[in-house]
């Protein structure tokens, strides 16, 4: 299998090899100038002579792709823009001869609702005048194909269908150096479901009928932040997306596809493609090959490795894929040579993710209550404690309180007590000191009389 990512050229190109060297791709794609501005990068005859060199002996990277300009749009009805796009078409061509590369990828660009009909005579001359003015192919070197890229669907774009792309390469006299690059993600934005072995079978039998498979090149690895039929241009990485691995798996594993150069356009974390999405497209080939090549036995076995990677990768990008890893099982179809296998296949497959999920929930579900149980207890401990040095502080306070409120009621009760008495006293005292003294008066009286 032959996987590649697009990558950085740098001056002089090389550095692109090594791009490619460090994540572990096979293949690299390079921008041969910068992707939105017209200003073309210029490469002396010498440079590209040492990237040409430098190619053809490198040890792991084996196939250079260029991609064109997208400001190129050779459906403009501004004949202004469409002379200017024919120029910088021809200069990309131009550099894509001169590094020897297999391929030069063009979007042909957007007719913005005049139909595909009224532009397709003048894209046809745009790409013969490219093909006739570009710079020559060096001696001994394999001539570089434009190579036709099929659209997400957006708006007005041109070669939303094989049969569009089909009708331009007719309309340039089937000229040889004209080929085609299917992108996945637009494939899948466009409405074609290849996400079963029947309708990666029906697409690769299209590509035959529409354009040849002897033009198809190469395919851009992409996974799709759209859903199907969505027709818009958002790649994500593998796992991330709404197509899936094993959405991808039925196509890239394909005995006519699974040899070509697998080219990623992914976003990575925002620099492009990393070692992991190489190892990720790995993974999906071989899942994919093992589809029509393996056992019912060794498929599941491909199928699982594949789905776990996918559910490992969603969970380190917070779930975003499992919705689809948990309806990728329904799309899936056996070869077609085999149904009974591939029903026993699908059979064990849902029994064995049933397994797993129940398992991983079980798991998780322990290991939750367990921290759960664990914090919970000791927060229960230190609120006990908590709660017995409050009580004992509390009930100190409590009785020092009572004994004090005792203290108080009792000592005016007896100096009520007290006063009660001393009153009784002096009212007796009062009373009986007037009645003697009446009675001596009245004695003193009597005595006074005798």
């Amino acid at each position: 299998m032959n996987i590649g990512a697009h990558v950085r050229g740098g001056g002089t190109l090389i550095p692109s090899l090594q791009a490619g060297v460090d994540i572990g791709a096979t293949s690299v794609q390079v921008f041969t100038q910068s992707p939105r501005m017209w200003k073309p990068s210029q490469y002396s005859p010498e440079v590209l002579s040492a990237f040409r060199e430098e190619q053809k002996k490198h040890p792991t990277v084996t196939t250079t792709f260029c991609h064109a300009t997208y400001l190129i749009n050779l459906a403009s009805a501004d004949r202004d823009l469409y002379e200017r796009s024919v120029t910088c078409l021809t200069h990309n061509l131009s550099v894509s001869r001169g590094m020897g590369s297999s391929g030069l990828v063009l979007h042909v660009g957007s007719h913005l609702g005049a139909g595909f009909d009224g532009v397709l005579n003048q894209i046809a001359d745009g790409l013969s005048r490219a093909l006739a003015d570009a710079e020559h192919t060096p001696t001994g070197v394999d001539d570089c194909p434009i190579l036709i890229e099929n659209a997400a669907g957006t708006g007005g774009t041109v070669g939303r269908s094989l049969d569009e792309i089909a009708a331009l390469i007719d309309a340039c006299d089937d000229d040889v150096r004209l080929g085609l690059c299917l992108d996945t993600q637009h494939l899948w934005a466009s409405g074609i479901n290849f996400s079963t072995v029947d309708g990666a079978q029906d697409l690769v039998e299209s590509v035959s009928q529409a354009v040849g498979l002897e033009r198809l090149r190469c395919l851009h690895l992409n996974d799709s932040k759209i859903e199907l039929g969505g027709n818009r241009d958002r790649h994500a990485n593998i796992g991330e997306g709404t197509i899936g691995p094993w959405g991808l798996a039925p196509l890239v594993g394909h005995p006519k596809v699974r040899d070509l150069p697998l080219l990623l356009e992914v976003p990575g974390v925002g620099d492009g493609p990393r070692a992991e999405d190489v190892a990720a497209a790995r993974s999906v080939v071989t899942s994919g090959i093992s589809l029509y090549d393996g056992d019912a036995e060794s498929v599941e076995i491909a199928r699982n490795a594949t789905l776990a990677r996918y559910i490992a990768h969603s969970e380190v990008f917070g779930g975003g894929a499992t919705a689809s890893v948990k309806s990728s099982p329904k799309t899936v179809s056996s070869p077609a040579k085999s149904p009974k296998s591939a029903k026993k296949t699908a059979k064990t497959a849902k029994k064995s993710t049933k397994k797993s999920t129940k398992k991983s929930t079980k798991k998780s579900t322990k290991k939750s209550v367990n921290s759960s149980e664990k914090k919970s207890s000791k927060s229960a401990k230190k609120t006990a404690k908590t709660a017995k040095k409050t009580a004992k502080k509390t009930a100190k306070k409590t009785a020092k309180k009572t004994a004090k409120k005792s203290d108080t009621k009792k000592t005016p009760k007896a100096a009520k007590s007290a006063k009660k008495t001393k009153k009784t006293a002096k009212k007796s005292d009062t009373k009986k000191t007037p009645k003697a003294a009446k009675s001596a008066k009245k004695s003193t009286k009597s005595a006074k009389k005798k």
